[in-house]
């Protein structure tokens, strides 16, 4: 039984880090559409071009990438 188990865990190991880059993927579509969003609201409430709109987008991308590095290095550390 202990050796199924084993088995079972080796199995779905590489599943997690399929999941965990999907989730990230997500999260940073998400996050880019919402920020993108935002910055075209104030741009129009502002009557300034694109810079909120794109400062916000890369400001999206920014956290998310550095959220992402993060938690890949405590991943790292764990293995």
């Amino acid at each position: 039984m202990i050796a199924t188990q084993r088995i079972n865990q080796k199995q779905y190991q590489g599943f997690t880090g399929v999941m965990m880059i999907s989730a990230w993927g997500l999260a940073m579509v998400i996050a880019s559409f919402l920020f993108l969003y935002i910055g075209h609201l104030l741009d129009e409430k502002l009557g300034t071009a694109p810079n909120f709109m794109l400062g916000l987008f890369m400001l999206a991308i920014f956290i998310c990438v550095m959220r992402l590095y993060q938690e890949a290095k405590k991943r790292m550390k764990d293995l």
